[in-house]
């Protein structure tokens, strides 16, 4: 994401593909370490201020992000 980000002009997106993870990110009782840096990047998403963002709940999560 950073690597993507510092090379993209403003207006650029980066979407991101199956960030609900199968409804696991919202149940506390699934710790594996795919889900749990998937809720890190949707928490981190979601107060960066660098992008404007939306999380799609299509399919399995589609979270689409365009730089500022």
């Amino acid at each position: 994401y950073e690597e993507v980000l510092k090379r993209m002009r403003t207006g650029g997106l980066i979407l991101i593909d199956n960030v609900l993870w199968n409804g696991a990110v919202i149940d506390p009782k699934i710790q594996t370490d795919d889900t749990r840096a998937i809720r890190a990047l949707n928490d981190f998403l979601a107060t960066d201020d660098r992008i404007d963002m939306v999380m799609l709940p299509v399919s399995d999560g589609l979270t689409i992000c365009r730089k500022g």
